[in-house]
């Protein structure tokens, strides 16, 4: 029994952990874009020698509408354009701030985010593979699991992987194949079979509280190949499925119905933070780090 409340506190106090690290880091995320929106929030307000707005405007008559506007072009793929394997993240139509980066800080792989209005083609099956490849293989994944398996030997997350050297290895290759199996599942295998969009289109327009509940939205809704909305089914089974074949390759403790839980509940949660940054990074990199590319 006192076994049985030990794993459960070190598993309460885990998810605690792990959950106040994400919002930290959104929270971050988000109030540097209120920040922003705040300095650029004088450069639009009316001047009192602005020109009174057409009758038609005030009635609901057409009239053009200004990047930010409610009216802004929706966010998804352009069912009429053919199905491509190049991953595009920008169109001519993107303004220069609000572009995406293929990196974010210079080493982040940030291949899945297109950024706002930008008109692209949707991915066929090996746009999404290599979307796929470039997230799971790309040199700063190395790096990262790197990180996470030192971070996991030094708390000692899983006991039975032992101690030295060769818990570190054993560390390593389980966080490199988490996160090779998620994204298998969640960036080629089930968009391809449910015709799903995997990327991350940016809205870049709005409030930073619109704006964040967009981001989070994500998480559960998702565009297709022919632009149209969907349950995000390859975020949320495809976290799902590979939560529950890890348990596969981990010690018999870690093959509960609440290690998986775990698993699947930190990541979809680890997306949404991702999402939010990715939300936001055109702006913080425009006007905090004043990057040009």
């Amino acid at each position: 029994m006192p076994d049985r409340l030990v794993a459960v506190n070190r598993f309460v106090s885990s998810g605690l952990r792990f959950l106040a690290d994400a919002v930290s880091l959104a929270g971050l995320v988000v109030f540097l874009a209120a920040g922003l929106c705040a300095q650029e929030a004088p450069k639009v307000v009316a001047s009192t020698d602005a020109p009174i707005a057409p009758a038609s405007a005030v009635m609901g008559g057409p009239s053009s509408s200004l990047p930010g506007d409610s009216q802004s072009p929706q966010q998804g793929p352009d069912p009429e354009l053919a199905g491509s394997g190049d991953l595009e993240q920008s169109s001519s139509r993107t303004p220069v701030a609000k572009e995406q980066p293929k990196r974010i800080l210079y080493i982040i792989p940030n291949y899945r985010a297109v950024s706002a209005d930008a008109n692209v083609a949707p991915l066929d099956a090996v746009g999404k593979f290599k979307l796929f490849r470039d997230d799971s293989f790309d040199y700063s994944t190395f790096i990262y699991v790197g990180l996470l398996a030192g971070i996991g030997a030094a708390e000692r997350n899983v006991p039975q992987f032992g101690d030295g050297a060769d818990a570190y290895s054993r560390y390593y290759w389980h966080i490199f194949a988490d996160q090779a199996l998620g994204n298998s599942f969640t960036e080629f295998l089930l968009p391809v079979a449910f015709k799903q969009d995997p990327r991350y289109f940016t809205k870049g327009h709005g409030g930073v509280f619109n704006r964040t509940v967009y981001a989070v939205s994500r998480l559960v809704i998702t565009r297709t190949d022919s632009g149209s909305s969907q349950i995000n089914y390859s975020e949320v089974i495809g976290n799902g499925a590979a939560a529950g074949i890890s348990g596969l390759y981990y010690p018999p403790p870690y093959r509960t119905w609440t290690k998986t839980g775990q698993r699947w509940g930190q990541q979809i949660a680890l997306d949404g933070v991702f999402n939010v940054v990715k939300e936001f990074w055109p702006d913080i990199r425009h006007s905090v780090l004043h990057q040009k590319d």
